[in-house]
């Protein structure tokens, strides 16, 4: 989907990730959880995919928390 790539030559502030609930279309479902991440004047496809993979690797355990709860 190229999303990061999409952020960046938006110019968008921030990207994020989001963990959600798995329906037919894409991204559609009820979102459990998500974070923003800012985008930097240096950074590349490369360095925002980084971070935002981080910021997912954090997420998840949390998701499943909130849901198991």
């Amino acid at each position: 989907l190229n999303t990061h790539k999409k952020a960046m030559k938006n110019k968008d502030k921030f990207a994020g990730c989001s963990v959600h609930f798995v329906t037919a279309k894409i991204d559609s479902g009820k979102v459990i959880i998500q974070k923003k991440v800012k985008i930097k004047n240096g950074d590349t496809i490369a360095s925002l995919t980084k971070k935002v993979l981080k910021k997912e690797h954090l997420l998840y355990p949390v998701a499943i928390k909130k849901i198991c709860n």
